[in-house]
């Protein structure tokens, strides 16, 4: 998904590289908090559609009604002080926070939120789908909210959502004019933070700077600008985070993550996120829309053998529902584990196998992503002796993504590899975007239709507000069913190593935020 790793020019490359072997640029300084990630990171502006990087800086820049506490396990007050719903989840009232203003001068009241979110229920792109339970919205005063919706849904949980939940103003420009207005490079939100500059396709690409009118103030310490830097090589970035000229890695491989343990300057911290690979299969074209052949596959997978060659950087995934999330089990029936004598029978029922007809499938990944080009070399020889020869791919994001989403079957790749993480903590994001029945390919990249599955995925969002014991035994039986059709292998859960500077002082990961650095949080040393 919107994990995007597109690779910089070598120019941009070259210059980074300068930077981190002293032949120009400044270290880090004390107020500036200096972001390194692999690849581009703004591929949206508006806030109502955007589905990507972005995500690392907007959230950094708008804020929503709620936010995620994992701590909690429950969304709690963010632009409203307070929310409630009645007992069937069907009406939920929002008491928003006053004094609060757009980075535009203008004030935070119902109406501009209430525009704010039928804006992006009228865009209807990106994660919209969000308000999809929202019928009307009533705004009884200045500082009320009230939605009422057509079904029962965790509209607290909805209203912290990473994508689509956005509050900004949409009279920042002119209706008609405002879509411009944010492409380019301008913000409206109401965060900490906003745009200094944008320079997409450099090293630097983008830096904010503190809005001097933020409702929680500036008093005590805080980092006053935001830089995210494009390093697509990982020793490049650790070079850059060794000399102390950026303040944090978003990634590094294992190995260069591990380098750091002991160091004097440099921190490092490890915990398992909501963000899994996933292998998608095609079911509609080729060899793999033999179901038969999907399960092969799913059983010649070396998952351990997978696990244990990213050292560190990921623990095993049962199901799509990551663990810490509600709706995960940590067993299923019918769950793959490697087992190479039922996927040379499966193969031989249909046709394929050792001393049988030859697969040749093609499988595309992003480029420059370390741990994914693992996988597929790994994917690759696992299925070779199975007399199953894979072709890789590697590719650009937006490459790869549009070959996937092709309307011709046969310009289409045979397995799609690719992260994902929640919308929204709550399984039915995976669902919803991944597997639901789609005339035109987006997201569900193994053209995988299941009408019982897709009334399921429904039934499955109104229990989650109004009987979440039922919501979870039912995501359960919805991910046996997908185990049955393998439409997808679930390689693998990621766990966030991140490396940072130990000047960098309360950093936390959240995993309903995924590679956000909530930079206002933080506390840098004096």
């Amino acid at each position: 998904m919107r994990l995007v790793r597109v690779t910089a020019a070598a120019a941009a490359l070259a210059a980074v590289a300068a930077l981190a072997t002293g032949a120009g640029g400044a270290a880090s300084t004390p107020r500036t908090f200096s972001y390194v990630t692999q690849s581009q990171v703004m591929i949206g502006w508006d806030p109502s559609t955007s589905y990507s990087n972005e995500i690392i800086a907007m959230s950094n820049m708008y804020e929503t009604l709620t936010h995620y506490n994992p701590a909690t396990k429950r969304a709690e007050p963010d632009l409203a002080t307070s929310f409630s719903s009645n007992k069937r989840g069907t009406v939920w009232t929002f008491k928003l926070r006053r004094g609060v203003t757009f980075h535009t001068g203008r004030p935070l009241t119902a109406q501009a939120a209430k525009a704010a979110i039928e804006r992006t229920i009228k865009l209807n792109q990106g994660a919209a789908y969000i308000w999809g339970p929202v019928k009307s919205i009533a705004t009884p005063n200045r500082y009320t909210l009230v939605f009422h919706l057509k079904y029962p849904a965790p509209l607290d949980l909805n209203a912290s959502a990473d994508y689509a939940a956005y509050i900004y103003d949409t009279k920042a420009a002119p209706a008609k004019k405002l879509a411009a207005w944010f492409v380019a490079g301008h913000d409206a939100g109401t965060g900490p933070y906003t745009v200094d500059y944008w320079h997409k396709g450099q090293e630097v690409e983008l830096r904010l700077k503190a809005y001097p009118k933020y409702w929680r103030g500036w008093r005590g310490s805080h980092y006053q600008a935001v830089e995210y830097w494009v390093v697509p090589s990982v020793t490049t970035a650790a070079q850059l985070l060794r000399a102390g000229k950026v303040s944090f890695v978003e990634r590094l491989n294992p190995q260069l993550w591990a380098s750091f343990k002991g160091s004097p300057t440099v921190a490092t911290t490890a915990r398992s996120s909501w963000q899994n690979l996933l292998a998608f299969l095609n079911t509609k074209s080729g060899p793999l829309a033999d179901r038969r052949v999907r399960q092969a596959i799913s059983y010649a997978v070396d998952y351990n053998g997978i696990i244990a060659a990213l050292k560190g950087d990921a623990t095993r995934q049962i199901g799509i529902v990551p663990p810490g999330l509600w709706g995960h089990f940590n067993s299923l029936p019918g769950e793959y584990n490697t087992n190479l004598r039922k996927a040379k029978a499966l193969l031989a029922a249909a046709g394929y196998g050792p001393g049988k007809k030859a697969i040749t499938l093609t499988l595309t990944h992003v480029q420059g992503d370390s741990d994914e080009e693992l996988v597929a070399t790994l994917l690759k020889s696992e299925l070779a002796p199975l007399n199953v020869q894979v072709q890789v791919e590697a590719m650009a994001w937006p490459t790869q993504w549009a070959k996937g989403k092709s309307l011709n079957p046969a310009k289409r790749q045979d397995i799609f590899v690719m992260y994902w993480w929640p919308d929204y903590a709550d399984p039915y994001s995976w669902f919803v975007n991944l597997f639901k029945t789609e005339k035109q390919p987006y997201f569900n990249l193994a053209y995988y239709s299941n009408p019982k599955l897709d009334r399921m995925m429904a039934k499955a969002e109104r229990l989650a507000a109004s009987d979440r014991p039922k919501a979870v035994a039912l995501y359960k039986r919805m991910q046996v069913m997908l185990l049955r059709d393998a439409p997808v292998v679930p390689l693998y859960v990621q766990v966030y190593q991140r490396t940072l500077l130990k000047s960098v002082r309360g950093y936390v990961d959240n995993p309903a935020y995924p590679n956000v650095v909530y930079v206002y949080d933080l506390k840098p040393a004096q």
